[in-house]
């Protein structure tokens, strides 16, 4: 069994032993474009009635097709690893290009409660996870956590898919790419 250990963060400029800066490592990875999604959890625990909880993903893919796997990495130590690791159902909702403002306001670091955040977004709730399915989403997949992976200073969340849909829009996919979210031409 691994113990955490904290370390304080290194500055950005300098190398990591094998000799790559966090500075060159981002500007490398900012040229893979990813799509947006917004992973979505219940957490039953918060309050009498529980909350929602988001977080704004573009580290999300398709593991496997037997059986259907899908992979998320989310920061640890963050509300979304701590929740994940003890409620095993969430959701990810595939973002359209004109969800930007969904995007951004659940990547915020430092935010309001999530209760606000999800106050004026169009959502169903996920028949079996009981997550927020966003309304508008080209697609939307529950999940129930399979494995979890810890890499780095983030966890890998390998959910297997339990359901899917695939709401009727003519919209692309929001995506990101050099630090900015961006839409297909």
């Amino acid at each position: 069994m691994s113990q955490n250990v904290p370390t304080s963060p290194r500055p950005s400029g300098l190398p990591h032993p094998e000799g790559v800066t966090e500075d060159e490592f981002r500007a490398a990875m900012s040229r893979l474009a990813a799509g947006v999604v917004l992973v979505t959890a219940h957490d039953p625990e918060d309050g009498p009635r529980g909350e929602d909880v988001g977080m704004t993903a573009t580290s999300f893919l398709s593991v496997s097709l037997e059986p259907p796997l899908v992979l998320v990495s989310v920061r640890e130590d963050s509300r979304m690893d701590e929740l994940l690791e003890r409620q095993p159902l969430w959701a990810a909702s595939m973002l359209a290009e004109n969800q930007r403002h969904i995007a951004g306001r659940f990547s915020m670091r430092g935010r309001v409660s999530d209760r606000l955040l999800f106050q004026d977004i169009p959502c169903t709730r996920g028949e079996v996870s009981g997550a927020p399915l966003v309304g508008g989403a080209l697609a939307t997949v529950e999940c129930r956590t399979e494995q979890r992976v810890s890499a780095g200073d983030h966890t890998l969340v390998i959910g297997r898919v339990l359901a899917t849909a695939l709401p009727t829009t003519e919209s692309g996919p929001l995506a990101y790419f050099r630090g900015r979210y961006r839409h297909l031409a």
